[in-house]
């Protein structure tokens, strides 16, 4: 279960999504997010699909690689599709079992936010899956630089952000090693109530902090022995310049959130 998590792993390509303007990622990925609220029928829904489907087909990555991520949120992503279908309240009935019952409206609320769920895991994922860290921190950083006037840490902020997504999957690899060894010494995580369970994790949860503040002192060790000051007066080997692909890109997606408004709220 802790290796399907894909939150943060980069997968080398050169595919025309890695290719692709960190930044216009950036902002492409929060415009996509958004968007995803505001579709409101099937239709929509089947127009941010085909979105998505095309850049998973573009960027190269394995369906199966991206799909992986979702194994975790599973349980979630099937909780919520029942809450919304025998709790959403309607007209029309469509089953009914004592107080139980499944309204139209309750099956459409709930297949919409599992779709919601899968869609945002797979678009996030997505974006740290073709943008490397380096360039992920340059993008942030050039984001948020009109913010420097008002002295606001743009640099120290996009590297911190960017530090954390890189050790997701280190720290993840991490746990699942400290589990094995504990459940090879008899450790139980699985049997017994929830406060059992809970207190079975004290034995994995201090060790795991010891290592996180272990790889947190060797990264600022090696960032000091390479003469890191700062952002300040700081060169770039590539410096960030839109092509005529990022272009292309915006246009893609402001169709998109055209096609959604537009299906949503006027047809």
């Amino acid at each position: 279960m802790i290796k399907d998590i894909t939150i943060g792993q980069f997968f080398p390509g050169q595919s025309i999504i890695h290719k692709l303007d960190p930044r216009v990622k950036i902002v492409l990925t929060f415009v996509f997010i958004v968007i995803i609220f505001f579709a409101k029928t099937y239709v929509g829904y089947a127009l941010i699909f085909a979105y998505i489907a095309l850049a998973v087909w573009l960027s190269g990555v394995p369906i199966r690689y991206i799909l992986r991520g979702l194994k975790p949120l599973l349980f979630i992503i099937v909780l919520t599709f029942f809450i919304n279908v025998f709790f959403t309240p309607g007209n029309k009935v469509l089953f009914q079992v004592w107080a139980l019952k499944i309204t139209q409206e309750g099956l459409n609320q709930g297949i919409f936010m599992a779709l919601r769920l899968v869609l945002l895991v797979v678009g996030t994922s997505l974006l740290t899956l073709t943008t490397s860290p380096i360039s992920l921190t340059d993008g942030i950083e050039r984001l948020l630089q009109p913010l420097q006037v008002i002295r606001f840490p743009a640099h120290e902020l996009a590297m911190m952000m960017t530090i954390a997504l890189r050790f997701i999957p280190t720290l993840m690899e991490e746990t699942d090693k400290i589990m094995k060894a504990q459940m090879a010494r008899g450790a139980d995580f699985e049997s017994g109530n929830l406060f059992q369970r809970a207190k079975a994790l004290v034995p994995l949860l201090v060790p795991l902090f010891i290592s996180a503040f272990r790889r947190a002192d060797e990264l600022a060790m090696a960032m000091e022995s390479r003469c890191y000051r700062g952002g300040e007066n700081r060169t770039r080997m590539k410096v960030l310049k839109a092509a005529r692909r990022d272009y292309l890109a915006v246009v893609v997606t402001l169709l998109l959130v055209a096609g959604i408004l537009l299906e949503s709220y006027v047809l």
